[in-house]
């Protein structure tokens, strides 16, 4: 292929996972996926290697990447299967993260596999939300081991409906289930028409050629970094369960054409929920090196070709079952971008911002009985680190997050709710000839009685400052003015109000 067929190959089979991800936001039920864009779509070959994703949330493709080949491995798969899946220990991040994989045949011939992973505010756990402080993954809800959820076409109602039933409001899940096996079919049609234009060996090939292409481009950017070892260490605040100031110890080991990340030397894993499978502490390094590779790099798996990844198993970032991982998806992935960033600024000072909010915020509430039934859940920004070349920016989502804030209009029709204040918190970012990005400050009122979980980060460690720059401020989260704990669960009555301060980003360079 020469280089403007591949490049217009390129786009048109990103543009398949572009058009998947249309389709399962406009036909969501969830103000979760509808409104606050918590899904991710890709495609895949028929090995399971990454062909291709969207700009979704980098927590979910990255993770995908990493299992998919062991999933789509041990199915004997069949035209019109999809194949169901949200087990963090096989192939899954957290349980409200659930999988679609649709394999895709040409000719009775397998050629690649089209997927989607789309958050759920409830399945299945007692908490509203289905995002307990928890201490085993079964207290998080309803676990799904891989199983065809279609074969041949055909929808297993009985699966279907056990998964369902486990939910608050059946309606609503059935709903976005149904988004998401219609934007796997949209995409599987999509994907056997380019196929089927240039030919089923031809597509392959093109394939293969893609994936050389991201792993040249990719030797190229990777060539940028001096030979050598780098380290650093950064910091969980606390698991939950008492457990506080956690470390994720991390070294770089830069050959001629191999990088080798290291976890050795970070925390046990541990009673709370902060623990992930190695699959996300994999998303959040292939994302790090992602965004060193020159932008016109393909999102495949030849661009991480050379990004060799060790952890201890047992460790935070390498858990084993049955460990709690229902915030390590969310905020240990959020810890390994800082630390894995903070080795790479001894190797590349003039190109690695300081520290962003490192936290999700993560917010999740709702209420159960007679003829009450509700399940919220969101994430919100914060401060982006100040850069090289620019300051951070205010009151975003950052690093291995992409989607929105739900809008206040959503909120208040949907949940018994009012946001009181919505607004940049003034001056929480870090000193520096780039200033750090500012947080926000979120306030919401219970017009009625509730259960509230909240699981944040960065309340006791600063997001760090780098070449001089000051660190950004810790979050603060308060009921009705009194401080509350990074991650606790409580019950709040009508009238009260909750206000979630983020974290700003860190400053770069002298002020």
């Amino acid at each position: 292929m020469d280089a403007i067929e591949l490049s217009l190959f390129a786009s048109r089979i990103e543009a398949v996972c572009d058009e998947m991800g249309a389709v399962l936001q406009r036909s969501a039920f969830s103000p979760n996926i509808r409104d606050r864009l918590d899904y991710s779509c890709a495609v895949f070959g028929p090995d399971g290697e990454l062909c291709a994703q969207a700009a979704h949330i980098p927590v979910h493709l990255g993770s995908m990447a990493y299992a998919m080949r062991d999933l789509v491995g041990a199915v004997d798969w069949a035209p019109g299967d999809m194949l169901i899946v949200n087990d963090p220990y096989l192939g899954g991040t957290h349980l409200p993260d659930v999988t679609l994989i649709a394999a895709v045949f040409l000719d009775g011939r397998l050629i690649g596999f089209v997927a989607n992973r789309a958050h759920h505010a409830d399945i299945g756990a007692e908490a509203p939300g289905s995002m307990p402080v928890s201490k085993r993954l079964d207290e998080e809800g309803r676990i799904i081991p891989p199983a065809l959820l279609l074969h041949g076409g055909e929808l297993d109602e009985a699966l279907f409906g056990e998964i369902t039933a486990a939910t608050a409001a059946p309606a609503v899940t059935e709903g976005d289930f149904t988004a998401q096996i219609s934007a796997n079919r949209v995409g599987a049609r999509r994907l056997q028409a380019l196929a089927d234009a240039r030919g089923g060996d031809a597509y392959l090939q093109a394939l293969a050629a893609l994936n050389d292409y991201a792993a040249a481009l990719a030797g190229e950017a990777l060539a940028e970094l001096p030979p050598g070892r780098y380290r650093f260490t950064d910091y969980m605040d606390d698991d939950g369960q008492g457990h506080a100031r956690l470390p994720i110890r991390v070294c770089v080991t830069v050959d001629a054409d191999r990088v080798e990340v290291d976890f050795t030397g970070t925390a046990a894993q541990t009673p709370g929920n902060i623990n992930c499978p190695l699959s996300v502490a994999a998303a959040a390094v292939y994302y790090v090196f992602r965004c060193l590779l020159p932008p016109q790099t393909p999102a495949c798996a030849g661009s991480f070709r050379a990004i060799h990844l060790s952890a201890p198993a047992g460790c935070l970032v390498n858990a084993r079952r049955p460990a709690a991982v229902a915030a390590g998806n969310v905020e240990t992935s959020s810890r390994i971008v800082d630390a894995l960033l903070g080795a790479l600024a001894n190797a590349l000072p003039a190109r690695i911002p300081a520290a962003s909010q490192g936290t999700m915020n993560n917010l999740a509430m709702g209420a159960r009985g007679p003829g009450v039934s509700w399940d919220y859940y969101e994430t919100l920004g914060g401060g982006m680190g100040g850069g090289p070349e620019q300051p951070g920016l205010n009151a975003v989502q950052t690093h291995m997050t992409n989607t929105l804030n739900t809008p206040i209009e959503v909120v208040e029709r949907f949940y018994p709710l009012r946001i009181n204040r919505y607004a940049i918190r003034r001056g929480s970012g870090g000193s520096g000839r780039h200033p750090g990005g500012d947080g926000l400050i979120r306030e919401y009122e219970f017009l009625a009685p509730a259960q509230v979980t909240l699981l944040t980060e960065r309340r006791t460690s600063a997001p760090w400052g780098l070449q001089g720059g000051g660190d950004g401020q810790p979050g603060m989260n308060r009921l009705n003015a009194e401080p509350l704990a990074a991650k606790v669960a409580l019950d709040v009555a009508a009238g009260d109000r909750l206000s979630l301060e983020t974290p700003g980003g860190g400053g770069w360079g002298e002020p």
